[in-house]
């Protein structure tokens, strides 16, 4: 598990989010190299001696300066459209879990279990075990099996909320009377932390989500515990 007050990207959890993290890298390269380049050129022409003022134009350089930034825009705009189809597509989810956002907590609701709900609020400072993190722990963590595909259907009760989980790869809008849908496999066994991204009112900061992946049995365990409880 990633520390949430690392700089830069969480640790990758979800073949989705390594994609996204594989994107980054390519385009900071392509940026890099882009700098390098105009600052050579810039260097260049405040240094050399070589002055022609009867040249009026170069077709060839003026192809060149064409066609080089269009390669550019294509290098970054394939993958990132790749991205985004994967990002849209839901192949037979094997659960599926509605969040609703309300002011100021979240409330999830297992659709493939009948009566499985239950709301998850922050934890106050003050009741803070050691070990938990300040504004980021909820009385009652969202579980999910690991390696299983699951569908989480989104919306909210009062205003926008954004059910967002970094590690994951997930950020969607939560709307009131829309039900957006999307995806994410935890692919290794963890707790991952997120929090609301939409400025929602006056406690916006104080709606931390988190989702734990267990092993199959042990999800059907809870799972059971949970039923027998409700």
């Amino acid at each position: 598990m990633a520390h949430p007050s690392q700089l830069g990207f969480q640790d990758a959890a979800s073949p989705l989010m390594e994609e996204l993290l594989h994107f980054h890298d390519h385009a900071v390269v392509m940026l890099v190299l882009i700098s390098a380049f105009v600052m050579y050129i810039i260097c260049m022409m405040l240094t050399t001696k070589m002055v022609d003022k009867n040249t009026l134009d170069s077709q060839e350089l003026e192809i060149v300066w064409t066609v080089l930034p269009a390669a550019v825009l294509v290098s970054l705009a394939m993958p990132s459209l790749r991205i985004l189809y994967l990002m849209d597509e839901i192949n037979k989810p094997a659960l599926t879990i509605k969040a609703v956002g309300h002011q100021w907590y979240w409330s999830y609701e297992y659709t493939d279990f009948q009566e499985l709900l239950f709301d998850s609020y922050m934890i106050p400072t003050s009741d803070l075990a050691p070990g938990q993190f300040r504004l980021l722990e909820a009385d009652h963590r969202m579980v999910v099996p690991v390696d299983t595909p699951v569908r989480m259907l989104v919306s909210a009760d009062d205003v926008l909320h954004s059910w967002a989980l970094p590690a994951l790869g997930v950020k969607m809008d939560a709307v009131p009377g829309r039900l957006n849908q999307t995806a994410f496999i935890a692919t290794r066994s963890g707790v991952y932390y997120g929090q609301c991204s939409e400025i929602c009112g006056a406690n916006h900061s104080f709606m931390p989500i988190v989702v734990e992946a267990i092993p199959l049995q042990r999800f059907e365990d809870w799972s059971a515990q949970m039923l027998q409880d409700a």
